[in-house]
């Protein structure tokens, strides 16, 4: 069993920089509170095929998660797939952006979750969540990279 959630919103920044920061994604633990350690593999710019390496905790359970971006189109594509196996793992993913007329930048992101042995029992519980997350998840994002991004 699968299922998906998603979200967007708009960043006050403009599309470039927006792009530049979510294509990086050691800033995750900047909005997302469950990543509590990540590295970028190799420690080079983000291309395709860059892997991201984390530990996050979920439901009080810590987890090794690693991601592979599997496309990167700047300043408006951003995909990724989850590579490591957990219960519960977002096998595909991504940000869409699109630059405004004043600067802004609107942002939609997408998760698949999948579930795995035991995970396809609990999987169901992760999308609500996460689809009850995605407003407030949004908004985290959309205050982290304003905070970390110079206004124009």
């Amino acid at each position: 069993m699968s299922g998906q959630f998603e979200t967007t919103f708009e960043v006050d920044r403009p599309v470039a920089a927006v792009f530049d920061y979510l294509a990086d994604g050691r800033n995750d633990p900047q909005f997302s509170p469950r990543v509590q350690r990540i590295e970028r593999v190799p420690d080079a710019p983000t291309t395709v095929g860059t892997v991201f390496r984390s530990t996050v905790k979920d439901a009080g359970m810590k987890t090794a998660r690693e991601f592979r971006i599997t496309e990167l189109q700047a300043p408006s594509r951003i995909r990724w797939a989850e590579v490591s196996r957990n219960s519960v793992t977002a096998d595909e993913g991504g940000y869409d952006l699109e630059p405004l007329d004043d600067g802004r930048t609107r942002v939609h992101l997408y998760n698949v979750l999948e579930g795995h042995g035991v995970g396809k029992l609990l999987v169901g519980l992760a999308v609500a969540a996460a689809r009850k997350d995605a407003p407030a998840f949004g908004e985290r994002i959309r205050t982290a990279a304003e905070a970390a991004i110079a206004p124009r």
